[in-house]
Protein backbone atom coordinates (compact mmCIF):
# COMPACT_ATOMS: atom_id res chain seq x y z
CA UNK A 1 0.00 0.00 0.00
CA UNK A 2 1.28 2.81 -0.91
CA UNK A 3 1.90 5.91 1.81
CA UNK A 4 -0.02 8.78 0.08
CA UNK A 5 -3.39 6.57 0.50
CA UNK A 6 -3.23 6.10 4.06
CA UNK A 7 -5.23 8.11 6.04
CA UNK A 8 -3.06 9.13 8.62
CA UNK A 9 -0.49 10.53 5.72
CA UNK A 10 -2.75 13.04 4.01
CA UNK A 11 -2.87 16.81 4.13
CA UNK A 12 -5.30 18.15 7.30
CA UNK A 13 -7.00 21.29 5.63
CA UNK A 14 -7.67 22.95 8.61
CA UNK A 15 -3.69 23.22 9.14
CA UNK A 16 -2.32 24.40 5.58
CA UNK A 17 -1.34 27.81 6.69
CA UNK A 18 -0.36 26.89 10.16
CA UNK A 19 3.24 27.79 9.73
CA UNK A 20 2.31 31.45 9.78
CA UNK A 21 0.08 30.95 12.79
CA UNK A 22 0.46 32.87 16.00
CA UNK A 23 0.57 30.60 19.08
CA UNK A 24 -2.64 30.88 20.40
CA UNK A 25 -4.05 30.27 16.66
CA UNK A 26 -1.70 27.29 16.40
CA UNK A 27 -3.25 25.51 19.64
CA UNK A 28 -6.66 26.34 18.92
CA UNK A 29 -6.34 24.19 15.71
CA UNK A 30 -4.64 21.30 17.36
CA UNK A 31 -6.99 21.73 20.17
CA UNK A 32 -9.68 21.75 17.51
CA UNK A 33 -8.42 18.41 15.93
CA UNK A 34 -7.64 16.54 19.01
CA UNK A 35 -11.50 17.12 19.81
CA UNK A 36 -12.13 14.61 17.06
CA UNK A 37 -10.47 11.77 18.58
CA UNK A 38 -12.70 11.31 21.39
CA UNK A 39 -15.49 11.26 18.63
CA UNK A 40 -13.88 8.62 16.32
CA UNK A 41 -13.31 6.03 19.69
CA UNK A 42 -17.25 6.84 20.24
CA UNK A 43 -18.27 5.35 16.99
CA UNK A 44 -16.43 2.21 17.44
CA UNK A 45 -17.23 1.10 21.01
CA UNK A 46 -19.46 -1.33 20.40
CA UNK A 47 -16.91 -3.49 18.15
CA UNK A 48 -13.97 -2.59 20.63
CA UNK A 49 -16.95 -3.85 23.67
CA UNK A 50 -16.82 -7.07 21.45
CA UNK A 51 -13.01 -7.58 21.00
CA UNK A 52 -12.18 -6.77 24.90
CA UNK A 53 -14.60 -9.83 25.75
CA UNK A 54 -12.84 -12.02 23.08
CA UNK A 55 -9.35 -11.01 25.10
CA UNK A 56 -11.43 -11.43 28.64
CA UNK A 57 -12.66 -14.59 27.86
CA UNK A 58 -9.03 -15.68 27.16
CA UNK A 59 -6.80 -14.14 29.92
CA UNK A 60 -9.49 -14.74 33.07
CA UNK A 61 -7.86 -17.93 32.57
CA UNK A 62 -3.83 -17.67 32.87
CA UNK A 63 -3.61 -15.51 29.72
CA UNK A 64 -1.87 -12.66 28.70
CA UNK A 65 -2.27 -9.61 26.57
CA UNK A 66 0.90 -8.49 24.74
CA UNK A 67 0.73 -4.80 23.02
CA UNK A 68 2.80 -5.09 19.94
CA UNK A 69 3.67 -1.88 17.99
CA UNK A 70 7.25 0.02 16.88
CA UNK A 71 7.88 3.89 17.70
CA UNK A 72 5.05 5.94 19.26
CA UNK A 73 2.53 2.49 19.20
CA UNK A 74 5.24 0.67 20.89
CA UNK A 75 5.74 3.49 23.46
CA UNK A 76 2.56 3.41 24.09
CA UNK A 77 1.48 -0.25 24.51
CA UNK A 78 4.59 -0.21 26.84
CA UNK A 79 2.87 3.08 29.13
CA UNK A 80 -0.43 1.50 29.47
CA UNK A 81 1.15 -1.96 30.54
CA UNK A 82 3.64 -0.84 32.87
CA UNK A 83 0.91 0.92 34.60
CA UNK A 84 -1.10 -2.31 36.09
CA UNK A 85 1.09 -3.44 38.59
CA UNK A 86 1.14 -0.35 40.74
CA UNK A 87 -2.51 0.28 39.96
CA UNK A 88 -3.68 -3.06 40.19
CA UNK A 89 -1.51 -5.04 41.57
CA UNK A 90 -1.34 -7.48 38.48
CA UNK A 91 2.10 -7.82 36.82
CA UNK A 92 1.76 -10.68 34.33
CA UNK A 93 -1.55 -9.80 32.00
CA UNK A 94 -0.30 -7.04 30.25
CA UNK A 95 3.17 -7.23 28.11
CA UNK A 96 4.36 -4.39 25.85
CA UNK A 97 6.82 -5.27 23.37
CA UNK A 98 8.52 -2.36 20.88
CA UNK A 99 10.31 -3.25 17.69
CA UNK A 100 13.68 -2.77 18.57
CA UNK A 101 13.48 -3.69 22.17
CA UNK A 102 14.42 -1.83 24.98
CA UNK A 103 16.74 0.65 23.39
CA UNK A 104 13.98 1.56 21.17
CA UNK A 105 11.64 3.57 24.17
CA UNK A 106 13.83 6.27 24.38
CA UNK A 107 15.85 6.43 20.83
CA UNK A 108 14.61 5.55 16.96
CA UNK A 109 16.20 2.18 16.31
CA UNK A 110 16.92 2.77 12.25
CA UNK A 111 14.85 -0.41 10.49
CA UNK A 112 13.08 -2.07 13.40
CA UNK A 113 9.75 -1.52 12.33
CA UNK A 114 10.59 -2.65 8.97
CA UNK A 115 11.44 -6.26 10.39
CA UNK A 116 8.75 -8.45 9.64
CA UNK A 117 10.07 -11.29 11.42
CA UNK A 118 11.57 -9.32 14.38
CA UNK A 119 8.70 -10.09 16.62
CA UNK A 120 9.06 -14.18 16.23
CA UNK A 121 12.48 -13.44 17.76
CA UNK A 122 11.23 -11.19 20.65
CA UNK A 123 8.54 -13.16 21.72
CA UNK A 124 10.07 -16.86 22.37
CA UNK A 125 11.47 -16.27 25.71
CA UNK A 126 7.52 -15.34 26.75
CA UNK A 127 6.18 -19.05 26.04
CA UNK A 128 3.28 -17.92 24.42
CA UNK A 129 0.16 -20.28 25.46
CA UNK A 130 -3.46 -20.34 23.98
CA UNK A 131 -4.68 -17.95 26.51
CA UNK A 132 -2.51 -14.81 24.86
CA UNK A 133 -4.24 -12.07 22.54
CA UNK A 134 -1.30 -10.30 20.68
CA UNK A 135 -2.59 -6.69 19.95
CA UNK A 136 -0.69 -5.55 17.03
CA UNK A 137 -0.30 -1.68 16.75
CA UNK A 138 0.48 0.99 14.13
CA UNK A 139 -1.48 4.33 13.43
CA UNK A 140 -1.11 3.85 9.37
CA UNK A 141 -2.14 -0.40 9.76
CA UNK A 142 0.92 -1.22 7.60
CA UNK A 143 3.76 -1.90 9.94
CA UNK A 144 5.92 -4.60 8.63
CA UNK A 145 6.63 -5.43 12.73
CA UNK A 146 3.28 -5.53 13.75
CA UNK A 147 1.81 -7.68 10.69
CA UNK A 148 4.80 -9.90 11.49
CA UNK A 149 3.55 -9.72 14.91
CA UNK A 150 -0.11 -10.47 13.62
CA UNK A 151 0.65 -13.54 11.11
CA UNK A 152 2.72 -15.07 14.10
CA UNK A 153 -0.32 -15.01 16.36
CA UNK A 154 -2.44 -16.72 14.04
CA UNK A 155 0.02 -19.37 13.19
CA UNK A 156 0.76 -20.66 16.67
CA UNK A 157 -3.30 -20.23 17.58
CA UNK A 158 -3.52 -17.34 19.93
CA UNK A 159 -6.06 -14.30 19.65
CA UNK A 160 -4.59 -11.70 16.97
CA UNK A 161 -6.42 -8.08 17.44
CA UNK A 162 -5.24 -5.02 15.99
CA UNK A 163 -5.35 -1.38 16.59
CA UNK A 164 -4.93 1.49 13.60
CA UNK A 165 -6.09 4.90 13.14
CA UNK A 166 -6.54 4.17 8.99
CA UNK A 167 -9.61 2.94 6.99
CA UNK A 168 -7.51 1.74 4.55
CA UNK A 169 -4.84 -0.46 6.10
CA UNK A 170 -3.30 -3.96 5.85
CA UNK A 171 -4.10 -5.25 8.91
CA UNK A 172 -7.31 -6.54 8.01
CA UNK A 173 -5.65 -8.61 5.64
CA UNK A 174 -4.05 -10.62 8.79
CA UNK A 175 -6.38 -10.33 11.82
CA UNK A 176 -10.38 -10.50 12.05
CA UNK A 177 -11.02 -8.08 14.94
CA UNK A 178 -9.61 -4.70 14.07
CA UNK A 179 -10.32 -1.31 15.60
CA UNK A 180 -9.95 0.91 13.21
CA UNK A 181 -10.20 4.54 14.76
CA UNK A 182 -11.04 7.23 12.24
CA UNK A 183 -8.83 10.35 13.22
CA UNK A 184 -7.85 11.63 9.65
CA UNK A 185 -5.03 13.43 8.73
CA UNK A 186 -3.02 15.13 11.58
CA UNK A 187 -2.17 18.62 11.77
CA UNK A 188 1.39 18.39 11.07
CA UNK A 189 1.10 16.00 7.96
CA UNK A 190 1.95 12.20 9.07
CA UNK A 191 2.81 13.27 12.61
CA UNK A 192 0.90 10.21 14.06
CA UNK A 193 2.63 10.96 17.30
CA UNK A 194 -0.59 13.58 17.53
CA UNK A 195 -3.98 12.11 17.32
CA UNK A 196 -3.20 9.15 15.85
CA UNK A 197 -0.97 8.73 19.14
CA UNK A 198 -3.88 10.47 21.73
CA UNK A 199 -6.25 7.86 20.34
CA UNK A 200 -3.72 4.59 20.96
CA UNK A 201 -3.58 6.13 24.52
CA UNK A 202 -6.88 6.16 25.06
CA UNK A 203 -8.04 3.15 23.75
CA UNK A 204 -5.03 1.17 25.45
CA UNK A 205 -6.45 2.27 28.34
CA UNK A 206 -10.17 1.31 27.95
CA UNK A 207 -8.54 -2.10 26.90
CA UNK A 208 -6.93 -2.59 30.18
CA UNK A 209 -8.80 -0.73 32.83
CA UNK A 210 -11.76 -3.04 31.33
CA UNK A 211 -10.14 -6.04 31.81
CA UNK A 212 -8.91 -5.29 35.42
CA UNK A 213 -11.73 -4.47 36.31
CA UNK A 214 -13.61 -7.66 34.91
CA UNK A 215 -10.61 -9.59 37.12
CA UNK A 216 -12.07 -8.38 39.99
CA UNK A 217 -9.24 -5.49 40.50
CA UNK A 218 -12.09 -2.92 41.45
CA UNK A 219 -14.66 -2.59 44.04
CA UNK A 220 -17.32 0.40 42.87
CA UNK A 221 -15.02 2.56 41.69
CA UNK A 222 -11.98 2.16 43.98
CA UNK A 223 -8.59 0.09 42.78
CA UNK A 224 -8.71 -2.52 45.95
CA UNK A 225 -5.43 -4.22 45.09
CA UNK A 226 -3.57 -0.88 44.32
CA UNK A 227 0.21 -1.55 45.50
CA UNK A 228 1.67 0.71 47.87
CA UNK A 229 4.98 1.52 46.52
CA UNK A 230 5.36 5.18 47.71
CA UNK A 231 3.94 8.08 50.43
CA UNK A 232 1.08 8.79 47.60
CA UNK A 233 0.01 5.68 46.91
CA UNK A 234 0.55 4.34 50.97
CA UNK A 235 -2.08 7.13 51.41
CA UNK A 236 -4.96 6.03 48.90
CA UNK A 237 -4.76 3.18 50.71
CA UNK A 238 -5.56 4.46 54.20
CA UNK A 239 -8.44 6.15 52.24
CA UNK A 240 -9.75 3.23 50.21
CA UNK A 241 -10.09 1.71 53.63
CA UNK A 242 -11.87 4.25 55.32
CA UNK A 243 -14.28 4.18 52.45
CA UNK A 244 -15.21 0.72 53.01
CA UNK A 245 -15.10 0.46 56.52
CA UNK A 246 -16.10 3.86 58.31
CA UNK A 247 -13.04 4.44 60.28
CA UNK A 248 -11.38 7.54 60.74
CA UNK A 249 -7.76 7.40 62.28
CA UNK A 250 -5.47 7.20 59.99
CA UNK A 251 -2.67 6.22 62.30
CA UNK A 252 -5.44 3.06 63.38
CA UNK A 253 -5.85 2.12 59.42
CA UNK A 254 -1.99 2.42 58.51
CA UNK A 255 -0.86 -0.26 61.66
CA UNK A 256 -3.02 -2.48 60.00
CA UNK A 257 -1.79 -2.14 56.54
CA UNK A 258 1.82 -1.98 57.42
CA UNK A 259 1.04 -5.46 59.77
CA UNK A 260 -0.84 -7.27 56.73
CA UNK A 261 1.81 -5.85 53.74
CA UNK A 262 -0.57 -3.46 52.69
CA UNK A 263 -3.28 -5.56 51.43
CA UNK A 264 -6.51 -3.75 51.52
CA UNK A 265 -9.01 -6.55 51.47
CA UNK A 266 -7.08 -8.18 54.04
CA UNK A 267 -7.41 -5.24 56.61
CA UNK A 268 -10.96 -3.88 55.43
CA UNK A 269 -11.76 -8.10 56.41
CA UNK A 270 -10.16 -7.51 59.96
CA UNK A 271 -11.95 -3.81 60.60
CA UNK A 272 -15.19 -4.68 60.02
CA UNK A 273 -15.54 -7.80 61.95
Amino acid sequence: MKLENIDTEKRNSKSMQIDKASTIEILKIINSEDQKVAIAINEQLSKLASIIDKMFNKVKTSGRIFYVGAGTSGRIGILDASEILPTYGDNSTFIGIIAGGDEAIKTPIEGAEDDIAGFARDIKKFNLNSNDCIVGIGASGRTPYVIGALKYAAKVGVLPVALCMSKNNEFANYCEDVICIDTGAEVVTGSTRMKAGTATKLVCNMISTTIMIKKGKVFENLMIDVKATNKKLQQRCINIVKELTGKTNDNEIEDYLQKYDWNIKTVVSHLKD
